[in-house]
């Protein structure tokens, strides 16, 4: 399975890479460079979406829990249930 990348890393990356891609002469380059950036891009707001899913299934857990009186020992209930 693939690591998931750290969205802070994914913005350096795109920086640098416009940065440089900002400076190229070459136009084979230059295009090869910006296919990255825009792919470091689709990847980030996949991250950004995946963050936001999982938050959202955590609240959505907790609020079950505490609709439930807080019992312990079923955290995995209530996150399956969030899902």
């Amino acid at each position: 399975m693939e690591q998931l990348e750290d969205p802070r890393d994914l913005e350096r990356k795109i920086e640098q890479a416009s940065r440089i891609a900002s400076r190229v002469t070459d136009q084979t380059t230059y295009q090869r460079l910006t296919a990255w950036v825009e792919e470091l891009r689709q990847r980030l707001r996949q991250r950004l979406a995946a963050r936001r899913t999982k938050e959202e299934i955590r609240a959505r857990a907790h609020d079950l829990w505490v609709q439930h009186g807080r019992p312990s020992g079923r955290d995995l209930d209530f996150w399956l249930q969030a899902e």
